[in-house]
C-alpha cells in the first residue's frame, strides 16, 4: 500500500467520509503548501493533550470547567441534557438557551450493548441533588433510543421534584407538509402549540 492509500484509508475511518472523498482529500493535500501541512499535523497530533472533558458537564474543553459552566451569568436552574459534546454548539448557535449543559455521552441502545450504566447519568443526578436546579431540559434526538433515554431520565428524575422537559419535535421552519414523514407529523400534532 503506497502512501495516499495509506492516508486515503486513514481518512476514510472518519465519520460522513467515503474512499472516494478519502482520495480527493489525500490529492488536495498534495496540492497544499508545506507549512499548512505541518501545522495541521501538528494540531491532530496534540489533539488529545489539549481538548479534554469538562468535569462538570462533559463537553469538551480546553479548560476547566468549561466556559460554560465558569460563566456566572447562566441561568443555573436549569440543565439541558444533550447526547454528545457537539450538541451544545448547535444549541449554543441558537442563542435561545442560557443554562447549563449535561453531556450523557450516548444514548440508551440495548442492541448495541450500551446501558444506562455507561452514559454519564450518576454526574447528572450529583449536579441535581445540588439544589439549585428546577428544570431538566432533555434535548435527546427524537429516536427509539433518545426517546428511550429521556424517559429513562425522566424516571430517575422524578422523585427529585425537578421539572423534566423535552425539546419539541415536529415540522422544520420552511418545510412542506407533504415531505413529512408519519412519525414527525404525529409528533408536531401532540406538540402544537396555541396561537
Amino acid at each position: 500500500m503506497n502512501a495516499i492509500d495509506e492516508l486515503a484509508d486513514s481518512f476514510s475511518r472518519l465519520p460522513g467520509i467515503g474512499k472516494k472523498t478519502a482520495v480527493r482529500l489525500v490529492h488536495h493535500l498534495l496540492k497544499t503548501d508545506q507549512s499548512f501541512l505541518e501545522r495541521f499535523a501538528s494540531q491532530l497530533a496534540h489533539l488529545h493533550s489539549r481538548i479534554h472533558y469538562c468535569s462538570e458537564c462533559g463537553a469538551c474543553t480546553e479548560t476547566d470547567p468549561c466556559p460554560v459552566c465558569s460563566d456566572n451569568l447562566r441561568e443555573r436552574s436549569q440543565i439541558c441534557v444533550v447526547e454528545q459534546p457537539q450538541d451544545i454548539d448547535v444549541i449554543e448557535s441558537s442563542r435561545e438557551y442560557r443554562g447549563l449543559f449535561h453531556v450523557l455521552g450516548g444514548l440508551i441502545a440495548p442492541l448495541d450493548g450500551i446501558g444506562p450504566e455507561q452514559l454519564n447519568i450518576a454526574k447528572l443526578i450529583e449536579r441535581i441533588q445540588k439544589g439549585s436546579i428546577t428544570e431538566v431540559i432533555i434535548a435527546t434526538p427524537p429516536t427509539i433510543e433518545g426517546d428511550t433515554t429521556a424517559l429513562y431520565v425522566n424516571r430517575l428524575l422524578s422523585p427529585a421534584g425537578v421539572k423534566v422537559t423535552r425539546l419539541a419535535s415536529g415540522l422544520p421552519v420552511g418545510g412542506d407538509l407533504e415531505y413529512a414523514d408519519k412519525l414527525t407529523l404525529a409528533r408536531s400534532f401532540r406538540g402544537r402549540t396555541s396561537l
